[in-house]
């Protein structure tokens, strides 16, 4: 079963807004079998909405579109559909009463014409409905492609999802299995990896493939079996992991896609009981944000300080002004003050600490651009590493973020009991 999603707005195409609806729908198809084979994003026009449903057509089993159902004028998405499906606009009494409910009940305000043209739906559509906003989702079939149009507001779009599209396809549709296993490796690059695995690689079924999704200091794996035997799907994933990571269980962190280096992190540290902070230079607080970001974060991270400033290292973190006048802020020694005074001051079992020059200029220090330390400061020790990490500037921010993360991972594990 194939399908293509299709978003529609200038305010995407012009860079206005970021397109998430279309990875968030590839994600949910995928996972009940449904192979996407394109993502289209085009314009509020409506012979530019025409042409592509007529290019779709019995090219693909599924057309999910989003946007262009608002209340306003240039929203055009429902006048399009009746003009490609020879139909018209009638009004739906259950999506009337909901809007009239939502508008007068919640929000206690006196409903308009607007609003009420929302519950204009064609007359020959399935109206998908809409518990969380007034744009209720419409599902037309013509010869064989079925047309779905949704919302384009993120969480209306994802309840239709949910609720409404994907129990309708499991129903309605005979699908083939897609399974999918990601593992996280860190530490090692793409082509290194690749050179390490090449024979696992070759000898793997005709029916698992591999892709490699390389991000700054981590590689993920990613192994999809497609097939009519789910047994047999599972059954061969798990024994091609166990070989994988007989391979290279020294940079394996990790078996699912969701579970990235912070939920490891988060996950080693709740399980071992223990807390971890950062002060952070040169990542602006960007470990901190990747750490708060997990659920449940608040069990095991206190909290952080952005010194970036050297005066903010000396008069926040307490570091001595001669320790900095000594070795510079972008130091070894200054990268060990830094962990110390943070775990000590936010009472923690671990930190981290990073300081280096991410460039395009030195700053205060006349390390090269480039070079960062990174400070793990463990129940026992201090653990201090220098690297460089190049250029661009971002580029040496990412990778020190990642490098941060898996460096206090080994540190954790270490100490696993």
């Amino acid at each position: 079963m194939k399908a293509t999603i299709v978003t529609i707005g200038d305010e995407i195409l012009i860079g206005q807004i970021v397109d998430t609806n279309s990875g968030f729908i590839a994600k949910s198809l995928d996972k009940i079998g449904v192979e996407i084979n394109e993502m289209i994003s085009i314009s509020d026009d409506k012979k530019h909405i025409f042409d592509t449903f007529t290019a779709l057509q019995n090219k693909v089993d599924l057309v999910i579109i989003t946007g262009g159902l608002g209340p306003t004028k240039d929203d055009i998405t429902k006048k399009t559909f009746c003009d490609y499906f020879e139909d018209e606009l009638v009004v739906d009494q259950k999506v009337l009463a909901h809007v009239t409910q939502l508008i007068e009940g919640f929000y206690k305000r006196t409903i308009t014409q607007i609003n009420k043209d929302q519950a204009l739906v064609p007359s020959k559509c399935t109206v998908l409905h809409n518990q969380v906003g007034t744009a209720p989702g419409m599902w037309m079939k013509k010869e064989n492609t079925v047309f779905i149009s949704l919302p384009g507001v993120p969480y209306e779009m994802k309840y239709l999802m949910e609720h409404e599209i994907i129990p309708k396809v499991v129903r309605e549709y005979e699908r083939p299995y897609i399974i999918h296993k990601t593992i996280l490796t860190y530490g090692q690059g793409e082509s290194l990896v690749a050179e390490r695995i090449e024979d696992w690689e070759n000898n793997l079924p005709v029916f698992i493939k591999l892709a490699y999704l390389p991000a700054p200091g981590r590689v993920r794996l990613r192994l999809s079996a497609r097939g009519t035997d789910k047994n047999k799907l599972e059954t061969a994933l798990l024994e091609n992991v166990n070989l994988l990571d007989a391979i290279i269980h020294d940079i394996i962190v990790g078996y699912d896609e969701d579970e990235t280096i912070e939920v490891a992190v988060g996950k080693l540290l709740t399980q071992q009981n223990k807390t971890i902070a950062t002060a952070e230079s040169c990542t602006g607080g960007k470990i901190a944000t990747l750490l708060s970001a997990v659920a449940g974060a608040s069990n095991y991270f206190a909290g952080s300080v952005v010194s970036y400033s050297t005066q903010a290292k000396i008069d926040v973190l307490g570091i001595p002004e001669s320790l900095i006048k000594e070795y510079s802020a972008v130091s070894k020694e200054v990268a060990s003050a830094m962990a110390l005074s943070i775990k000590k001051r936010m009472n923690t079992d671990y930190a981290i600490a990073t300081t280096g020059n991410a460039g395009p200029t030195k700053g205060d220090s006349d390390a090269e651009i480039g070079t960062v330390f990174i400070a793990i400061a463990t129940p026992k020790e201090v653990i201090v590493e220098e690297f460089n990490f190049g250029q661009p500037r971002e580029k040496v921010i990412d990778r020190a973020v990642i490098k941060s993360l898996e460096l206090v991972q080994k540190e954790i594990l270490k100490n696993v009991q």
